[in-house]
């Protein structure tokens, strides 16, 4: 698989992502607070965004367990784990709490740079600024993994039949 071909693929593919939340109004943080508000002015907006969402990956699964590779690569990159544990609910609980207080997660927060918003560029720098600290924690803090011992690595080049 050449680097060009996939660099071509993965671009189309966030430009797609882009152009789909910013037709469903996904650039606008207001979108997800009034879809968390709802003792109020409830926008249910984000919930057909995200069952549409669900739809197409679910469709997007179903396909990939049909196809020996995908077109790009020579194997999919899932996780190797499906545990629920400690720092996945913290993880889930802090990006929750980040998305509801902020109305950003990284993807849309990405997509809505082109709108040269001040706040935009605020939550993405303190996006990357945390990124490089859970990094450097994580070296620095984190036990030594096992070698050879798939169960801790992040993720796997899998062949799904």
């Amino acid at each position: 698989m050449s680097a060009a071909r996939r660099l071509a693929a993965a671009l189309i593919a966030g430009l797609l992502f882009g152009l789909g939340l910013s037709l469903s109004g996904m650039l606008d943080p207001a979108r997800v607070r009034g879809f968390l508000d709802i003792a109020g002015a409830w926008d249910p907006t984000l919930a057909f965004v995200l069952g549409g969402a669900v739809s197409v990956a679910g469709l997007g699964y179903a396909l990939a367990r049909r196809l020996p590779r995908p077109a790009f690569d020579a194997g999919f990159d899932l996780p190797p784990r499906a545990r629920i544990d400690g720092p996945l609910l913290a993880g889930a609980a802090l990006f929750g709490i980040g998305w509801g207080l902020s109305g950003f997660c990284p993807g849309p927060a990405m997509a809505a740079l082109s709108t040269g918003a001040l706040p935009v560029f605020v939550f993405v720098g303190a996006m990357l600024l945390g990124m490089a600290a859970h990094g450097w924690f994580a070296r620095r803090f984190e036990p030594p993994k096992p070698r050879g011992d798939r169960a801790n690595v992040p993720s796997a080049r899998v062949q799904l039949r």
